[in-house]
């Protein structure tokens, strides 16, 4: 399947999906009160299930805490063990709407507001997905990691906080936190008032993948295309300087290869990934940056470690990202790559399967139903969901699409958006419609 800090940036890359937005400062209030200090702090640990790890400083207006949620392992037998989720909570008020976010993997316990929580000054319930950063059942049963146990922990997250936060729920997340929020809402459509979506690729087919590399032929100008071959070319046929200085940079850092298999391997995966997270992050805007064929080594080798974000491949990083490429070769899917104009410079047939990855003894089965079920439900049945993509973002060269029974929703495009994109960046009529929308759902 498809998919900001350098923490940030790297599940970005590892994902090969850029997050929406990031940790930004949470701006004061210009109006409305928080509740007391004593209120909600008992509200919140009389929740069953929930307790407070810690509460942090806030900005004025602002609580912020850091919350663990006991969830089952597994939600059909709850008899069979659990593990504590953790969240973290951004509280503005029990009388506003309350947001609950995901961006799809380890939750971030720095303040954050996404933009529906901004547009509606609204309270955020950030999540962070089972099997990610600590929220992870001991010992682990890969079969509970599926989109329908990630939708009963958000379903379970929002029951246990409903009795505080009784104003209208909206739910959002951006790249893999919008797809995540898509399979929520198809299993639990009455949990939140609507959702919306950012840059959420659906690859309702994992054995037809044609929009993507039909996208990528494109894309942008023939000539920032024929600059991007030209680069894997070079970096490819100087791969045995660039390898070494790669395998020096990771010795230097402690880290080491043993997931992927070798300096030389996350090297290929990274050229090949190269002009999907270049068109996905960057945009025709950047093309004059790419580097010519003659370049130095320097030059291509620190364009590549920052497109391409060559740490993600490391132990160190490629290891907390084992339960993503888990659910790619499991359900999700995942995006081909061009290798034609690359002929005889490759040594690593398939390297950028999810099996590489993914530690050889946890068995990979894919299930081909679970993307053409939530794709028939967002055509059919789907409602009051809102899906912003960016219209140069290859991450969504397979949108979710709106049905004739889709109601209430609602699909908006960023003219040469790339994968970062939002609302605000919309045409001006876009951007109003959409908040409007928001607002409504929410009954702002």
């Amino acid at each position: 399947m498809l998919r900001n800090r350098i923490g940030r940036r790297l599940a970005q890359a590892a994902a090969a999906l850029v997050v929406l937005g990031g940790p930004a400062a949470v701006p004061a209030a210009a109006a409305g009160t928080t509740d007391g200090p004593a209120d909600i702090r008992a509200a919140i640990e009389a929740a069953p299930g929930l307790r407070i790890v810690e509460e942090r400083p806030a900005a004025p207006g602002f609580r912020f805490f850091v919350l663990t949620l006991h969830q089952p392992a597994d939600h059909r037998h709850p008899e069979r063990g659990g593990f504590e989720q953790r969240l973290t909570l951004l509280h503005r008020g029990t009388d506003h709407p309350t947001v609950l976010y995901t961006s799809g993997y380890a939750v971030s316990t720095a303040q954050y507001r996404s933009e529906p929580a901004e547009l509606l000054d609204g309270n955020q319930v950030s999540t962070e997905q089972r099997f990610f950063g600590t929220s992870r059942p001991e010992p682990a049963d890969w079969n509970d990691l599926d989109i329908q146990q990630a939708a009963a922990d958000h379903h379970h997250v929002i029951e246990a906080l409903r009795a505080v936060y009784r104003a209208p729920w909206i739910s959002t997340g951006g790249s893999k936190g919008g797809m995540t929020t898509v399979y929520h809402r198809r299993f639990y459509p009455q949990d939140v008032a609507g959702s919306v979506a950012y840059s959420a690729p659906n690859n309702v087919d994992d054995r037809d993948d044609h929009a993507y590399l039909d996208f990528l032929r494109t894309v942008g100008t023939p000539e920032c295309r024929s600059a991007l071959r030209a680069a894997q070319r070079a970096l490819l046929e100087r791969r045995t300087a660039l390898v070494a200085r790669y395998q020096a940079w990771a010795e230097a850092k402690g880290d080491a290869f043993r997931l992927v298999g070798s300096a030389d391997k996350a090297f290929e995966i990274a050229v090949l990934r190269a002009p999907f997270m270049f068109w996905q992050g960057r945009g025709q805007a950047a093309c004059p940056a790419v580097p010519a064929a003659d370049a130095s080594d320097d030059a291509l080798y620190g364009w590549l470690f920052e497109v391409a974000q060559l740490p993600v491949y490391a132990d160190s990083v490629a290891e907390q990202f084992v339960p993503y490429f888990y659910q790619l070769g499991t359900q999700l899917g995942y995006f081909p790559v061009e290798t034609a104009h690359l002929t005889g410079l490759l040594h690593h047939p398939g390297a950028t399967e999810p099996r590489t990855f993914v530690p050889a003894d946890i068995p990979l089965r894919y299930r081909p139903q679970a993307m053409r079920d939530v794709d028939r439900w967002v055509r059919t049945r789907g409602e009051r969901l809102m899906f912003v993509n960016g219209a140069a973002d290859p991450s969504v060269a397979e949108p979710f699409r709106l049905g004739d029974g889709s109601r209430d929703s609602y699909l908006f495009q960023v003219p040469g958006g790339t994968h970062s994109a939002r609302i605000a960046q919309l045409p001006p009529a876009d951007a109003a419609a959409a908040a409007a929308t928001l607002r409504r759902w929410a009954g702002v």
